[in-house]
């Protein structure tokens, strides 16, 4: 064969695109239990987060073993249903109709008693966002939270995975005075809300503001009757 010829040249090409393909994508598959395992770290590490305890890489795994006392599905109506709490995407379960979703929730024991942990998920301004709320024995008062985005914009919607954000939303209540789910009032300057509904607005971020109120509504509404059940 010539191999000056177009013909070598076109199927030495093919060889090497294989030949590259290949080994690629065997390096992708020896990476997949440490990228798997990397992935539930952080889960484990946000989960703590929720509930205001800070964990690294290396102690997540430890701590969350002895926190984490409890995790289990519930549906729409509160009632607890088979399933992996942990393991479950919120991603394809929005996918679903509402009263099809499963739920996870995850108890956790602290010095000031078990808090219930919450996985939300919605869309801010360029991207899903995400995250964690935990709530006190009465299911009522919010315990700690905390957001990530995949791609708001840095200093602005970017600000939710931020503790300044999410700190206020310690000891806001879900609930009003007559038992309706209200949420949280993530508020611009000139809007106004119950002082225990409301939280501020990033300045300059507000469709990803209003991403995560629509998101807490949204997600908190699915679990109202394990809520109510849960208190009673």
């Amino acid at each position: 064969m010539d191999r000056n010829g177009n013909t070598y040249t076109f199927i030495y090409a093919a060889i090497l695109v294989i030949i590259v393909a290949a080994v690629l994508s065997a390096v992708a598959m020896s990476l997949k239990p440490f990228q798997k395992r990397n992935f539930e770290i952080e889960k484990k590490q946000n989960i703590l987060a929720s509930v205001n305890i800070t964990s690294t890489s290396k102690n997540a795994e430890e701590i969350y073993a002895q926190k984490i006392v409890k995790s289990y599905v519930v549906d729409i109506h509160g009632n607890q249903i088979e399933g992996d709490a942990f393991n479950i995407s919120l991603k394809k379960e929005h996918a679903k109709k509402a009263e099809n979703r499963s739920l996870p929730v995850f108890e956790c024991e602290t010095s000031k008693g078990t808090k219930y942990i919450l996985p939300l998920r919605g869309a801010g301004l360029w991207g899903p966002i995400w995250g964690y709320i935990s709530l006190d024995s009465d299911m009522n008062t919010i315990y700690g939270a905390t957001f990530d985005h995949q791609s708001e914009t840095p200093g602005l919607g970017a600000e939710i995975a931020t503790k300044m954000f999410q700190a206020p939303f310690k000891g806001k209540k879900i609930f009003d005075e007559s038992g309706k789910l209200v949420s949280i009032v993530v508020a611009k300057t000139n809007e106004t809300a119950p002082a225990e509904h409301r939280v501020d607005a990033i300045s300059g971020g507000t469709i990803t503001s209003k991403g995560l109120q629509k998101m807490l509504f949204d997600d908190l509404s699915t679990y109202k009757e394990f809520l109510i059940k849960k208190k009673s």
